[in-house]
């Protein structure tokens, strides 16, 4: 008789507590986020200036970026002026908007010479690309 009242409170004892179990699957939570890679795109610094009036442009847009050093990049490849006449030819064909990136440090004149250049070769939509000023 003692035998299985034994055996009662051994079977009683066995509830598994999930208590330490939480706090593994956490470490490891934190682990893996610690130690894994994030993933970095490559890109040019640009310092955009600020607008109050700007809006969200929906339409995928070929990107044209003007550096602080006035150097211009046609989608993240840097371009001549020349190169950059030949390349908007091509894309006026597609009447496909364009959207200037220009650095807060941008020269004006660089700025505006890209603007007449898509005015030139019949792009009629040029948006510039600004941060959002909160009110």
């Amino acid at each position: 008789m003692k035998l299985r009242q034994r055996l009662e409170l051994e079977h009683g004892l066995t509830q598994l507590d999930i208590a330490p179990l939480i706090d593994v699957v956490f470490q490891l939570l934190i682990f893996f986020l610690l130690t894994s890679n994030f993933i970095v795109q490559p890109g040019i610094k640009v310092n955009l200036p600020k607008a109050v009036t700007s809006e969200v442009i929906q339409e995928r847009s070929l990107v044209i970026l003007v550096t602080g050093e006035n150097l211009v990049y046609l989608d993240d490849r840097l371009i001549t002026i020349e190169e950059l006449r030949g390349r908007l030819a091509q894309v006026a064909k597609n009447n496909a908007p364009i959207l200037i990136k220009a650095d807060r440090g941008a020269s004006l004149g660089r700025v505006v010479e890209v603007w007449d250049l898509c005015r030139e070769t019949g792009i009629s939509q040029i948006n510039i690309a600004t941060n959002q000023l909160s009110r």
